[in-house]
């Protein structure tokens, strides 16, 4: 793909205002593990592991479909990744950008890499839900989870471009993001897939891949990814889709979370797409067992509970409609603010 390895500092990088090359940088970690605060221990640890003789890093999964494991990932392949994300997005050195995420999960490790790589001069800052709430800094380049995107909707006028990943980004804050100026990209991916392999802006349907990937889909229409430049191997995931063409896919749902109620297969995502203009907590649909249809759909909402309005499922299919409505005070999430649906309530 390109000449550039692990090794290389792009020379217009910089760190919080400081052009710092390799060397710079190694010693930059040292001090942030010696005396550094607590989320700049995990970067310094990055940093060392990214500048050892190993050719590869060991990282964790989010654990949003199942326990966390650690997945060894090429280094190579997040340089390729880097300077993918740099073309799609238009990235060019220079460009200033914000550090937002924990470095201990992938999307806060690659936004190091990308500025590294990529020559981009990087602020980086504490993770927090607010993370521009005392930063009056421009941005040409940020990403972000949903959750920190709700709380940032006023400082976003300063941000040209942002990426929002970890968690699907729910309808109002569509909308929210959608009358901003900035240029607001929902994005897919993974750990395995080394963060994103396909963006959309926000309001679109379908996702486009980027450079270097193609996708198919297999005989129970789960999105199979073909990346080379990040993964030896064809990526199989349990993402039910519609493909668009050869670039471009609609994501429909989790084949983890597909329901079979009296043996009507009922996507989750769906019915929660239509809900979602209609319920102001945080929700998702579910199923439990049923003696006659084998398992039945239930709405689980985040909320003591309340009376709800009877015209609710009116745009729903018959087999769509939940037979049961459960309350749960505070669903459990991973650290992006993902819901983890079978944990929240089973």
């Amino acid at each position: 793909m390109n000449s550039l390895t692990y090794q290389n500092v792009h020379n217009q990088f910089k760190l919080n205002g400081f052009q710092l090359n390799r060397e710079d940088l190694c010693r930059v970690a040292y001090s942030f593990i010696k005396e550094g605060e607590d989320f700049e221990k995990p970067v310094g640890d990055f940093l060392l592991d990214w500048f050892d003789s190993k050719d590869y890093i060991e990282m964790q999964t989010s654990g949003t479909t199942g326990a966390p494991k650690i997945i060894t990932v090429s280094k190579q392949a997040m340089v390729n990744s880097a300077l993918a994300t740099g073309d799609f997005f238009d990235l060019h050195p220079g460009d200033k950008a914000l550090q937002c995420l924990p470095v201990k999960y992938v999307a806060g490790k690659m936004m190091l890499i990308r500025a590294m790589i990529l020559g981009l001069e990087l602020e980086f800052v504490a993770p927090s839900s607010h993370p521009m709430l005392h930063d009056e800094n421009v941005y040409d380049f940020v990403a972000m989870v949903p959750l920190q995107a709700q709380n940032s909707l006023v400082e976003l006028k300063r941000v040209k471009k942002l990426i929002v990943g970890g968690a699907k980004i729910n309808s109002a804050l569509e909308k929210a993001l959608m009358k901003l100026k900035t240029e607001v990209w929902e994005t897919f991916g993974m750990t395995e897939t080394i963060t994103h392999i396909a963006a959309k802006h926000v309001g679109e349907k379908a996702y486009t891949v980027l450079p270097n990937v193609t996708i198919s889909y297999d005989d129970k229409n789960c999105l199979v990814i073909h990346a080379p430049s990040i993964s030896d191997e064809i990526i199989h995931t349990n993402d039910i889709v519609e493909l668009v063409n050869e670039n471009q896919f609609v994501f429909l749902g989790r084949m983890d979370n597909v329901i079979n109620s009296g043996g009507i297969k009922l996507i989750p995502e769906q019915i929660e797409e239509k809900l979602s203009c209609k319920i102001t907590e945080r929700f998702f649909i579910s199923s439990i067992e049923d003696k006659e249809l084998g398992e039945k759909v239930v709405l689980v909402i985040e909320s003591e509970k309340y009376d709800l309005d009877e015209n609710l499922f009116e745009n729903l299919d018959k087999y769509e409609k939940p037979k049961e409505i459960i309350f749960i005070p505070k669903f459990k999430e991973t650290s992006f603010g993902k819901v983890i649906r079978n944990e929240s309530f089973k």
